[in-house]
């Protein structure tokens, strides 16, 4: 199993963070953060797996039951949530296009093919290029900055106007801004884009208003080369009882682009590479529990599990207060 690393952080507010590997668990010394690790690798210039190597301690740690204890965080946080970047592409995976199509049958024809459709066949024509060539750009989303961002136990608090509030098991990347513009992939983390698909139906010009939601990232960093061909499994548990259940594949094996074509389309923006900042970028999915026709209700739990990570992600449905905005003049 590649390694991982995991935040945690103990009773008494101490952060601190652990390497895993297919065997072992350990707390490393001299850094809280995985980012304050992450800076530490690109000053060194070394890798952040060999980074993590050379302040490994002794002491264990059991992964599962700190997961149980809710001790183990989001795989990447920042201190200030404005300099922490939530973004994903769309229709990216083989198959994907389908249910999205299907959202969007009623203004196309078998001559006039949905844009989601076209934008998705648009990428498996062009969305691996040979290295070193542009590639087709994917569709883009914002979903919102670090405060937004949930770890594994905490609840995803869907806002009170929203009209659904459905899971999209996927995967992250998590990405470092160095000191000169570089963007640095520190790995990928299992990931809950959570979002409102009943709005992105009615019109797809709402889909950026569906988009601006909370997301779940799972606690494990996964290091090094992404795997090509990683394979999960979606629920949603109701009252103890999985409601729903289905699988899901990712890796570029199962994706119309490269994850390195969806890299560039997203660093090419100069506002994307200040120096600093943590950027989360969700590669994308191609199964819903929406297009099953399931609708979620407040105390449903999703769980996503995938190899080769070794925690679920969980999160519980919740459904914020209605809030009235008076914005006012001065």
């Amino acid at each position: 199993m590649t390694d991982r690393l995991l935040q945690h952080r103990a009773d008494d507010g101490t952060r601190s963070v652990i390497l895993a590997d297919a065997t072992t668990a350990v707390f490393l010394d001299g850094v809280a953060t995985t980012r304050d690790l992450a800076r530490l690798a690109i000053a060194e210039a070394t890798t952040l797996a060999e980074a993590a190597a050379a302040r490994r301690s002794d002491r264990a740690v059991d992964l599962h039951a700190e997961l149980a204890a809710g001790r183990l965080l989001a795989a990447i946080d920042h201190p200030d949530p404005a300099r922490l970047m939530m973004a994903g592409t769309g229709l990216t995976h083989l198959g994907s296009a389908e249910g999205r199509d299907a959202m969007h049958k009623a203004a196309a024809s078998a001559d006039h093919p949905t844009d989601s459709m076209r934008m998705f066949l648009e990428g498996v024509e062009g969305g691996k290029p040979v290295p070193g060539n542009a590639g087709q750009q994917p569709e883009w989303f914002y979903k919102g900055p670090g405060d937004a961002l949930k770890g594994p136990g905490e609840p995803l608090v869907s806002p009170a106007y929203a009209q659904d509030g459905g899971e999209e098991p996927e995967l992250a990347g998590i990405y470092l801004i160095g000191e000169d513009g570089t963007p640095f992939r520190l790995g990928v983390a299992l990931a809950n884009e959570f979002s409102d698909h009943v709005t992105e139906r009615h019109n797809y010009l709402w889909l950026a208003h569906s988009k601006l939601r909370q997301a779940a990232l799972g606690a494990e960093l996964l290091l090094g080369p992404i795997p090509a061909d990683i394979r999960g499994t979606s629920r949603i548990l109701r009252n103890g009882e999985c409601l729903w259940e289905k699988p899901f594949l990712t890796g570029e094996d199962n994706m119309s682009h490269h994850i390195a074509n969806l890299e560039a389309h997203h660093f090419k923006y100069a506002p994307f590479r200040r120096p600093g900042d943590i950027h989360v970028h969700f590669f994308g999915t191609a199964t819903l529990s929406f297009t099953d026709g399931v609708r979620t209700q407040p105390g449903d739990v999703f769980e996503i599990t995938a190899d080769p990570f070794a925690l679920p992600l969980r999160n519980r449905l919740e459904i914020a207060p209605t809030e009235s905005i008076t914005v006012h003049q001065l």
